[in-house]
């Protein structure tokens, strides 16, 4: 496509009262009038033939990226009229955030070079980049010369493991059950280890009486950490769990949670399970065990969906309820903003903490906080802060009476809720209470 700059416009366009005048004071002459815009026009032409060039371009996107993080891509042109300067634009993906849409300016050395775009992964999935639009100047400044380039380019947004790779070795080895600090795990868990001499200061509950007696000495039960547990994930992909938080969304920021806690609880010998739900189960997956099952519990997490519907719990966690053939701790990730649906939730609830182990996990709205305790400078300011504040009021309820039911429940800064699963986790293991 060829089509005249602003330079060629503004020229045309400045010539034309100087036209009108010598048209008015030379009548007669009045076709020397038409000299000014022909040239121009002849101008244009011979600047857009000369502009005239094959070009190409090359997108180098990362292998993959994790959601929330922004990574650079760097795009490469070669215009054979060799102009000093191109304007590129980059079709987007929904899935990322291009700098400035995807456009910027590349200043060229002999034809050819490059520029890096910042990309902003927003949500996880394919992000597909199917065309390219380059257009560069003729030699004169007059003509545009514009192009579209096929790149057909795509990569992987995955789940955040960021917090896998930087906090999990640390978080690991402060509160690790077994492994580099092995002492931690004698006397804290359920499965019988060896026998020992009874000492001041031991549980006198863990004294073996027969085997005293038969040794005719006082000797003592010593435990290790029980392994082989049952971990649940049950991941609400609903409606709600959908809203942003700090530019991600919910689920983004748990499902990041829930690979940090799996990894860790992997690498302590329990098996893990992943679930996904909204108005209906829509993910499932078996158990595994073993620090090598976790490339396949990434890849199970990256299915997670971004939903519109509301949730059923009932649906979903009598579904999960049947398919449990024993104990098991359900680390359930969702949120709630109104009693109704919480209503719905504590029916399912109670019906499975007769079995098994429950915790939820809910994100902290600081912008309810922030509008409840902001000073009102308005009539407006007050309504706001009344209303804030009573749905902060009917979640702390909801909170309460889940408690009361015998869940536990994580309520937690959305940067922290890494860390404050993975040791509510660690404490409710230490405690034997699975």
């Amino acid at each position: 496509m060829i089509y005249p700059t602003r330079t060629a416009v503004i020229a045309t366009a400045v010539g034309a009262p100087v036209a009108l005048v010598f048209a008015a004071l030379q009548p007669g002459r009045w076709f020397l009038a038409l000299a000014w815009p022909l040239a121009m026009v002849l101008l244009t032409a011979l600047d857009a033939i000369r502009g005239i060039a094959t070009a190409t371009a090359r997108v180098d996107l990362p292998g993959h990226a994790y959601v929330g993080e922004t990574r650079d891509c760097t795009v490469t042109i070669s215009i054979d009229s060799r102009p000093r300067t191109a304007w590129i634009a980059m079709q987007n993906s929904p899935l990322v955030a291009a700098e400035n849409d995807g456009r910027a300016n590349i200043a060229l050395e002999n034809g050819r070079g490059a520029v890096l775009l910042p990309l902003e992964m927003l949500r996880r999935g394919i992000a597909r980049f199917e065309r390219l639009w380059l257009r560069w100047r003729g030699p004169l400044g007059l003509a545009w010369n514009q192009g579209i380039v096929e790149i057909g380019a795509a990569f992987q947004v995955l789940p955040d493991l960021r917090p896998v790779h930087d906090q999990g070795a640390s978080v690991f080895q402060r509160y690790a059950l077994e492994g580099m600090i092995t002492q931690l795990s004698r006397g804290e868990g359920s499965d019988f280890d060896t026998l020992v001499d009874f000492r001041t200061g031991m549980d006198r509950r863990a004294i073996d009486w027969k085997q005293s007696a038969r040794h005719i000495k006082l000797l003592a039960k010593q435990y290790r950490t029980e392994r082989n547990n049952h971990i649940v994930f049950a991941v609400d992909s609903g409606r709600q769990m959908c809203e942003p938080v700090a530019g991600l969304a919910r689920v983004d920021r748990c499902v990041s949670a829930m690979l940090l806690t799996a990894w860790i609880a992997l690498k302590l010998g329990d098996r893990v399970a992943i679930n996904a739900f909204d108005s209906r189960p829509r993910l499932s997956s078996g158990l595994v065990s073993g620090a090598g099952a976790f490339p396949e519990l990434e890849r199970v997490a990256s299915k997670i969906d971004y939903s519109a519907e509301e949730t059923n719990y009932i649906y979903a966690l009598t579904t999960l309820r049947a398919r449990l053939t024993r104990r098991s701790m359900i680390i359930l990730f969702t949120e709630f903003t109104d009693t109704v649906s919480a209503d719905f939730m504590q029916r399912a609830l109670r019906r499975l903490v007769e079995t098994h182990l429950v915790v939820i996990v809910v994100l902290r709205d600081e912008e309810l906080e922030t509008i409840a305790a902001k000073d009102p400078d308005s009539a407006d300011d007050v309504t706001r802060a009344i209303t804030a504040a009573d749905l902060l009021k009917d979640r702390r309820v909801v909170i309460t009476r889940l408690q009361h039911l015998g869940v536990h429940v994580v309520e937690s800064e959305y940067d922290r809720v890494s860390e404050r699963l993975v040791q509510t986790y660690l404490d409710l293991k230490k405690r034997n209470l699975l």
